[in-house]
């Protein structure tokens, strides 16, 4: 007896902080919002293949000597995005491992799948057609420029006279 008047004694006391403590335990029970909604992965604002031509087609044409400049690049493996996963492994006979996608949500409650690393184009090969060609100073500017920019080595990248 002596245990439940104190805890009634306790309540009477703190009876504002249980009945905040009740009503905050209520609501949070109350599912708000309807359906959920799963938003596909955010997309990262990477360079698309023609962005990257004409960029560098811009930037070689600046090059002293070269003039009009147009570029194509032959791309061996386009842009990927490798996302975070979680790994768990369940012991037993049968061992099996399963795979998940961590999830991020922002503060708009929109949810994103978590980036780990863009995996980068990879090229197999350049051509660049410029007024300036004749020009072995031009022609060799222009194709250190895309080497370095590509990650090419010179034998692949052909520099060639427009008409």
């Amino acid at each position: 007896m002596e245990l439940t008047e104190k805890i009634m004694g306790w309540v009477r006391k703190y009876r504002f902080v249980v009945l905040i403590l009740l009503i905050g335990i209520a609501l949070m029970l109350i599912p708000f919002g309807g359906t959920k909604e799963t938003q596909a992965p955010a997309q990262t604002t990477v360079a698309t293949q023609p962005d990257i031509s004409e960029e560098l087609s811009q930037i070689l044409s600046q090059i002293d000597g070269a003039g009009e400049v147009s570029v194509m690049l032959s791309v061996r493996t386009g842009t990927s995005t490798v996302y975070q996963t979680d790994e768990s492994i369940t012991g037993g006979d049968n061992d099996s491992s399963r795979h998940d996608t961590v999830i991020v949500t922002d503060e708009n409650r929109t949810q994103s799948g978590l980036v780990q690393h863009i995996v980068y184009p990879e090229y197999r090969g350049a051509i660049i057609v410029c007024q300036g060609a004749d020009n072995v100073q031009v022609r060799l500017s222009i194709m250190e420029a895309v080497a370095r920019i590509t990650g090419l080595g010179m034998d692949k990248i052909s520099v060639l006279k427009m008409k």
